[in-house]
């Protein structure tokens, strides 16, 4: 039998996976593809999944502004915690520094 005869089957991932999986990118600071990679999945599903969780959360009864207002907090709140990593290696930086 050739092998593109035969059906390819479909793995159900759990919800705490998918959840798990998207927090990689959302919360640690993995991009997609790193997180496909270390997880053995498709960048295509992590992205799929995390556009299905925003949506979820953002469309949990919210007029137009507020979505939008929650897209900008969000966005706010990555630019921040990036900025805390900078400085919190920067002040480790410069402890060495004056030691």
């Amino acid at each position: 039998m050739n092998d593109d005869n035969q059906k390819r089957t479909r793995r159900n991932y759990t919800e705490d996976f998918k959840r798990e999986a998207v927090a990689l990118v959302t919360e640690q600071g993995y991009t997609i593809a790193e997180a496909a990679r270390s997880l053995g999945v498709g960048a295509n599903l992590i992205g799929r999944w995390r556009r299905q969780f925003e949506d979820q959360a953002s469309g949990a009864g919210l007029a137009g502004d507020e979505k939008e207002e929650l897209k900008r907090l969000r966005k706010e709140v990555r630019q921040l915690r990036m900025e805390k990593e900078i400085l919190k290696k920067a002040s480790q930086y410069f402890a060495k520094e004056m030691k």
